[in-house]
């Protein structure tokens, strides 16, 4: 004896009964399950093959009890247990074996558990041809349960990758509340949180809810902005809620479905077309059944007037067929007499639920535009988000965050594409720089012309009581100040950089020398005038000449130390500006930078203090108070360059510098050979030795 529990209703009632004696007058008050009754006369007509080959059971027979669950697990617990009692007829010095040696049972997961867990301890085999949860594979706890369906853990992993290959990543999900669309769900989560597929709502249906928890989850479908729903229900949960959307026209929703609905015959009907045309989901693979359409065929009520639910049958297909008359698909009929296995599908005759046919889209926040990132919605799923424009000096383009330009780069407008930034450095082009070339050439000029001038006057007194030899060497080395400005103007090189700092160094430290040497001159000419003294006739030519080169040799071999150790070298600074990056020349070691001009500031004091010492001599030749003066101008030139030079910004540390270079250069030639040109050239009547000695 083979037990079998179908839905033949979907209704839950008091009262079971079988097919061999239903009760007058007592019925589900639900919806007739053309599936169900399908099933149920397939397991009819499998028994009946059965015995009719004598091959298969030799001397065994096969006969069936079938009971109708009503899709309760109330009913279908009723149901198993009436099935697996002792017949009456048994005697009582027999063995109590279950009536029933196997039990086909039953449609929906929590059924199908309620009837694992009171018969398997008995060791009675249960099959289930539809429970799918996945929680029915624990052997442990239900160790007689089998069934010839796949459980939702492969489902809901198709689902998943279904959601994955469209791009839909804001879902609602709608399970029916019991343990088939718990398990399912929760299955079908995991996988789509690996995708990154967010789930704006979980909403729970069942058939037996009252209208004001279906209407709940309506209103929640109305006010979500999600365009794709899964509905992960058996078919009579889903089948009130389904009703309400049709009933409030509620459109533009691709629904998901699971296999318990997708195949069902009430989702293909005209009516529902308009809200639930287009439903994905996975059917079961099917396979024709030889001689099972003549069989269903062949039920008719006039065979036998007493067969269970036939009339009933016959009732929903005359009716079903009426309604379908105009509608292509005449699904019910196709669910009833399995047309040799399933359609078949295509993808392109997907009907999306839009108006232009193309593949809906369902996200939370829709994909930032370039230029933009995506900002984290506080207690909102990932997937909802704003899209903050990029800081300065970041982009994103194909990316959802903001990338850093490289340091050489700044982003543009739109914040999507890095652009070179602005190179800064002084050119001969721009006002500064072609100022600064004006004036170094100016002075450079200034300085060749006052060396003619001293050659071709070179045996006049003026020129005689200045020392001549020191005078031009002293004019050619500010004639090489005048020119160190040019190093500074232009791309900064590695040579140039070299060039500029150290020529700069060399030069004024040989020019100050020669200032020193000057000084000198005038100090010992002043303590010549002194009875008995003979330091004049020890400083000559040749010793001036050795104070210069020894003077010069020290910040000579400086610069060569800072070359070989530290030298200078081209940078690019990015601090002064985000969008410009200024190329300058790095002092390499600002050590031996400060100790170049420190040396040259070491010099220029001691010029001053000598000079300052010689300052009585007689007025008509005081080049002391010259030489103090322009040692003054030259000190505070350099004093106030440091912090300037140390607070401009960019290029401008370059003009200060120069502005620096040439400031003091012009201050040692006017002050040292204005006033002889100005004798030589404007007062030749004065350029007499009887005035330079001052004798008037």
């Amino acid at each position: 004896m083979i037990g079998g529990i179908f839905p033949v209703f979907n209704k839950e009632i008091s009262n079971t009964y079988t097919f061999e004696r239903e009760p007058p007058g007592v019925k589900c008050a639900g919806v007739f399950d053309l599936r169900a009754f399908q099933w149920s006369q397939v397991m009819i007509f499998s028994i009946e093959e059965i015995n009719k080959d004598p091959a298969l059971l030799p001397n065994i027979s096969l006969g069936y009890k079938i009971l109708n669950s009503c899709s309760s697990p109330t009913n279908t617990l009723r149901a198993a247990l009436t099935l697996a009692g002792r017949p009456e007829e048994t005697e009582s010095t027999l063995l109590c074996p279950p009536a029933i040696s196997a039990l086909i049972a039953e449609a929906g997961s929590s059924q199908s558990l309620v009837v694992a867990g009171m018969l398997g301890p008995f060791q009675v085999p249960i099959v289930s041809y539809f429970s799918t949860c996945a929680c029915l594979s624990n052997k442990l706890k239900y160790p007689s349960f089998f069934r010839t369906i796949p459980s939702d853990y492969f489902q809901a992993k198709a689902l998943a990758a279904l959601v994955k290959h469209f791009g839909w990543q804001w879902i609602g999900v709608i399970q029916s509340d019991n343990d088939y669309g718990r398990n399912g769900i929760l299955a079908f989560t995991e996988e789509v949180r690996k995708f990154g597929v967010c789930i704006a709502f979980v909403e729970k249906v069942l058939r037996t809810y009252t209208m004001d928890k279906i209407l709940n989850v309506v209103e929640m479908i109305k006010k979500s902005t999600v365009k794709v729903i899964l509905g992960f229900a058996a078919e009579g949960d889903f089948y009130p809620l389904m009703k309400e959307v049709v009933k409030q026209n509620i459109t533009g929703i691709q629904w998901i479905a699971s296999e318990a609905w997708i195949t069902a015959s009430r989702i293909s009907t005209p009516e529902t077309y308009q809200s639930f045309g287009g439903a994905l989901g996975f059917a079961l693979q099917r396979m024709a059944i030889p001689n099972l359409k003549p069989f269903l065929a062949g039920i008719s009520p006039y065979k036998d007037p007493s067969a269970a639910f036939v009339r009933d049958f016959w009732e929903i297909m005359v009716t079903e067929h009426l309604q379908r008359v105009n509608f292509k698909n005449e699904f019910g009929d196709y669910i009833y007499f399995d047309k040799n296995g399933d359609p078949p599908a295509s993808y392109d005759i997907i009907n999306w639920q839009l108006s232009d046919g193309q593949v809906p889209t369902s996200v939370c926040s829709d994909v930032c535009p370039v230029g933009t990132r995506k900002a984290q919605i506080k207690g909102k799923p990932i997937c909802c988000f704003d899209c903050i424009p990029c800081a300065d000096g970041t982009i994103a383009n194909l990316t959802a965050d903001c990338t850093p330009c490289p340091q050489e780069f700044w982003s543009n407008e739109r914040k999507d594409q890095c652009i070179p930034k602005t190179v800064e450095f002084l050119t001969y082009h721009e006002p500064m720089g072609i100022a600064i070339t004006v004036v170094s050439i100016l002075g450079a000029s200034l300085s060749l012309a006052t060396i003619m001038v001293f050659f071709h006057y070179r045996e006049t007194p003026v020129i005689k009581a200045s020392n001549s030899e020191l005078s031009c060497f002293l004019l050619f080395c500010l004639f090489l100040c005048f020119l160190c400005p040019l190093t500074f103007i232009g791309r900064p090189t590695v040579w140039t950089c070299m060039l500029r700092h150290t020529a700069f160094g060399v030069t004024f430290a040989l020019c100050i020398s020669c200032v020193l040497g000057k000084t000198i001159v005038v100090v010992t000419a002043f303590k010549a005038t002194v009875p008995g003294n003979k330091i004049a006739r020890k400083f000559g030519p040749a010793q001036q000449r050795i104070i210069v080169f020894s003077c010069t040799l020290i910040q000579i071999a400086t610069c060569i130390l800072w070359l070989e150790l530290k030298p200078p070298f081209p940078d690019m600074v990015f601090r002064y500006s985000n969008k410009k990056m200024v190329l300058e020349c790095n002092t390499g070691s600002e050590a031996a930078f400060y100790a170049v001009l420190g040396y040259i500031g070491l010099l220029a004091i001691t010029c001053l203090v000598l000079a300052f010492l010689a300052r009585k001599l007689p007025d008509n030749f005081n080049e002391a108070k010259f030489i103090t003066f322009s040692m003054l101008i030259f000190c505070t030139v350099w004093i106030t360059f440091i912090p300037a030079y140390i607070s401009s910004p960019g290029k401008f540390t370059v003009a200060v510098e120069t502005f620096a270079i040439l400031s003091s250069a012009f201050g040692l030639f006017i002050c040292i050979f204005a006033p002889k040109c100005y004798i030589i050239l404007i007062k030749p009547e004065k350029n007499t030795k009887k005035h330079v000695m001052g004798k008037n």
